[in-house]
């Protein structure tokens, strides 16, 4: 296996992934639902910069790199399909983001500040970002897979 070429599959998997989120993100937004759940903004405003340019690269940064290249680490360790192991790694992502970034944004442990639909809410959309990792990363190295072994 060429774990350089599995990197650029997770890099690849993560950008498509994080372009899912991020049209559903947006969607929520313009439909006013739950307008005080705005990763983009807790970002920004985490940063210091008054853009939200810093907060939409930051997310991109996390959702295309960071995750994308964990992933394609470890997607051989989890179980079931390949959406369903994306889906099981996100659900560690929206796990690390109750504990850690929602405190740190001023949203409170598991966001709770926001009410009780901010930590069911920011599940949903991390199975939707895992599943489209994991499916879009099990499509691409499907191909790596099923090539023959030469002695």
């Amino acid at each position: 296996m060429n774990n350089g070429m599995n990197i650029a599959k997770g890099i690849g998997s993560g950008f498509v992934a994080t372009i899912v989120l991020s049209a559903i993100m947006l969607m929520k937004q313009s439909m006013g639902v739950m307008p005080q759940l705005n990763p983009i903004q807790m970002i920004t405003e985490m940063s210091g910069m008054g853009t939200l340019l810093v907060g939409w690269l930051t997310h991109f940064f996390i959702g295309t790199i960071l995750w994308g290249v964990l992933y394609a680490w470890i997607d051989r360790s989890l179980p079931g399909p390949p959406w369903f192991r994306g889906a099981t790694f996100a659900t560690g992502a929206w796990l690390l983001m109750m504990i850690l970034m929602m405190p740190m944004a001023g949203a409170g442990f598991f966001g709770l500040q926001m009410g009780m639909m901010a930590p069911v809410a920011t599940l949903v959309m991390h199975w939707l970002y895992g599943a489209v990792l994991g499916a879009v990363y099990g499509a691409w190295a499907r191909p790596e897979r099923e090539q023959p072994v030469h002695a």
